[in-house]
């Protein structure tokens, strides 16, 4: 079964954020737009992870990731034009 956001247009609605978030703690999905352009999609927080200010850890995963020494040199001007 797939449940279907509820959109709402924010330029002709007049719902509270209140409204929203009994909607959302209901378990329904609401995406925001302008017009018909998707702007943002109200979901509800897993209460099983926290935030991720408080979830990540520094140092983990020291020395699994590096960079080449050239990193931050500029690339050849055949990368820009596609030649090979």
């Amino acid at each position: 079964m797939v449940i279907l956001p509820i959109t709402i247009d924010v330029n002709q609605s007049q719902i509270s954020v209140k409204e929203l978030l009994s909607l959302v703690l209901e378990g329904k999905e609401i995406v925001l737009t302008e017009g018909s352009i998707p702007q943002a999609c109200l979901v509800t927080m897993s209460k099983e992870q926290p935030p991720l200010s408080t979830s990540r850890t520094p140092g983990l995963h020291s020395g699994a990731i590096w960079t080449s020494d050239d990193f931050d040199q500029p690339l050849p001007d055949e990368f820009w034009t596609g030649s090979v």
